[in-house]
């Protein structure tokens, strides 16, 4: 299969091309960054230089690839630096789930291909209400924090884009909070660091339900999706959906810190925002039943105790 990878050398990228490469697939593989173009290369991909947010760009590239299906994994998340202001860091990822997925879905129309598997986001956008954790027959959020708004609205439009009948046959995976090499969660994070500092403290009762995976798993879980004809939304996450105030403290004793200060919600308002609250308190966990059924999907990682123990 021709696969032309939007977004290949963000943490999902890194792990997937080689994976791709390896089931004999021909992978095309974009970055925005020309620095990059070697180590892509490297691990057997053909290299284009390519901003997902110009239109004409995308299509002249994706019409020149022909490919048979099209991946969208373009985020910004290095622009990420605070909670309290969640909208404005995800503001350009934000843009690279719309723009992107709408430039990419009008070049495939345009090439004449027929499959494009986007990466979506479970955890902070199902409805904080009812059971702890949810399927994709579950509602999104009706009421996110502010904070958040346009981040879940631009998700909502990724989704709906790619799941509605247009010529294109459309997969959303919905991916956990990813840990593992590259992330927000790895050894060398600045999240770890932070916890090993004492300063990414537990809030309030830490009852919000976090749904973990590792970013091998997430690469594993798209080339299914690639490789299967089973369009839909689809929960990828581990078999253990955790508290706060269960993972925080195990994470902060596997790193060698002190157990992690609890900060009470109306201070941790000032601090963190209502989105950090939220995430800390409310959130609700994913299931992923239908990906191990429909997908054939096993993560290798099955908690995050133990992922979080060898993996990081």
């Amino acid at each position: 299969m021709r696969i032309f990878l939007a977004g290949a050398t963000g943490v999902i990228g890194e792990q997937l091309v080689p994976l791709l490469v390896a089931g004999s697939h021909q992978v095309i593989a974009s970055t925005r960054k020309p620095e990059k173009v070697g180590r892509l290369r490297a691990h057997g991909a053909e290299p284009v230089v390519v901003d997902g947010l110009d239109r004409d760009a995308v299509m002249k590239a994706v019409v020149a690839a022909h490919p048979d299906a099209i991946v969208n994994q373009m985020t910004a998340l290095a622009s990420m630096r605070s909670l309290k202001h969640f909208d404005d860091g995800f503001a350009v990822t934000n843009r690279l789930r719309t723009e992107g997925t709408s430039h990419l879905l009008e070049a495939a129309r345009a090439a004449g291909t027929s499959k494009i598997v986007v990466q979506s986001y479970t955890g902070w956008p199902n409805e904080r209400r009812g059971g702890r954790v949810k399927t994709e027959d579950d509602p999104l959020d009706s009421n996110p924090p502010k904070a958040m708004t346009r981040s879940l609205a631009a998700i909502r439009a990724l989704e709906q884009m790619v799941t509605k009948p247009d010529g294109v046959t459309g997969t959303a995976l919905r991916y956990g909070s990813l840990y593992g090499p590259g992330t927000f969660l790895s050894n060398q994070s600045e999240t770890v660091t932070m916890i090993r500092q004492r300063k990414f403290p537990l809030v309030g009762n830490g009852a919000g339900v976090w749904s973990f995976l590792h970013v091998k798993d997430a690469a594993r879980a798209t080339q299914l999706a690639l490789e299967r004809d089973t369009p839909g939304l689809y929960n990828i996450v581990d078999d253990d959906p955790a508290e706060a105030s269960e993972w925080l403290p195990y994470l902060a004793q596997l790193v060698g810190a002190k157990p992690p200060y609890r900060l009470p919600v109306w201070l941790a308002r000032f601090v963190v925002g209502g989105a950090g609250v939220s995430m800390m308190t409310q959130i609700r966990g994913s299931s992923n039943a239908k990906a191990k059924r429909d997908l054939g999907w096993q993560p290798e990682y099955a908690s995050w105790r133990d992922g979080f123990r060898r993996g990081l």
